[in-house]
């Protein structure tokens, strides 16, 4: 009786009306907004279509996303040296990379940037040479060395290697400790552990947090104004200064930022995937919101 009870039972899907009235109302409220904007007679609706795709535009959203990959690339290398340091045994590279986390995470971004933009007024030449001589094999001014976009992605890198090493450190925690151990009795190096065994797996926990600090740094490169770098957001506020548009070009800005970070955010959706795969819960659907119902026929 029990197997034939059991046969008979039909699987049916519950339904969740309130669901689909929160996404209308959801839907309704942003229409609302955006026709709002596209129908405001305060709006000039031919300065935007003008300059957003205007070639100085154009060019500071690459010089945008250029600074974005170069200071993320420089940030994750040095997020994982620092996080290796931070789990390492040695007391003097412990603490050296505490202070490094806690100095960068502790100052204002916008500090760091100004300070990096300004190091001439310290520094006035750059020098190389043999400390306490007169030997000296390079000598040049400081601004000349240390462009604007140069302290830009100092600074930047610098910041992002604070913050993601604490990201990576938890993503190597993450791994099981018996893993370490498994390869070091096989005779694997630390190393080789850390590149072919550990990293690998930890990827899973630090990919989501490093894909939001992608899209966290796409638009701190904003602050970069101070330093006088035409990136997007310095462009268009350049733009607006002449013309007097600044609503206008907000909403260039706006464009051109939101198609950068929705770009940037499927290879983070792919690796996600990738390093993912093997961990997912069994079934497919959410786990949450695709619930079912047995029933009896």
């Amino acid at each position: 009786m029990s197997d034939q009870r059991h046969t008979n039972d039909v699987v049916v899907k519950l339904k969740h009306p309130w669901r689909w009235i929160s996404a209308a109302l959801l839907v309704l409220i942003g229409g609302a907004f955006v026709y709002s904007l596209v129908s405001s007679p305060n709006i000039n609706h031919d300065i935007i279509f003008k300059y957003l795709f205007n070639g100085k535009v154009i060019d500071a959203a690459i010089l945008t996303v250029v600074l974005t990959i170069v200071s993320m690339t420089i940030g994750t290398i040095l997020a994982v040296i620092f996080a290796v340091m931070r789990l390492s045994a040695n007391p003097i590279l412990k603490a050296i990379a505490v202070l490094y986390v806690g100095f960068f995470r502790g100052t204002p971004l916008l500090l760091q940037i100004v300070f990096w933009g300004y190091l001439g007024i310290i520094y006035p030449t750059i020098q190389l040479g043999i400390p306490f001589t007169d030997v000296v094999w390079f000598s040049e001014k400081t601004s000349l060395v240390l462009t604007s976009i140069t302290a830009g992605i100092i600074a930047l890198s610098l910041n992002e290697g604070a913050y993601a090493a604490e990201i990576v450190r938890a993503g190597i925690l993450s791994v099981d400790a018996g893993q370490t151990e498994a390869a070091k009795s096989l005779g694997m190096s630390s190393g080789y552990t850390l590149r072919r065994i550990v990293l690998p797996q930890a990827m899973r926990v630090i990919i989501p947090p490093m894909g939001n600090e992608f899209i966290s740094m796409l638009k701190s490169t904003s602050l970069l104004q101070v330093v006088s770098v035409m990136e997007l957001y310095a462009r268009t506020s350049q733009i607006s200064s002449q013309n007097l548009a600044q609503v206008e070009l907000l909403v260039v800005a706006g464009f051109w930022y939101l198609v950068m970070t929705t770009v940037l955010s499927w290879p983070q959706s792919y690796l996600e995937k990738r390093y993912g795969r093997g961990f997912q819960p069994s079934g497919s659907g959410n786990r949450w919101f695709g619930l079912n119902r047995k029933v009896s026929a």
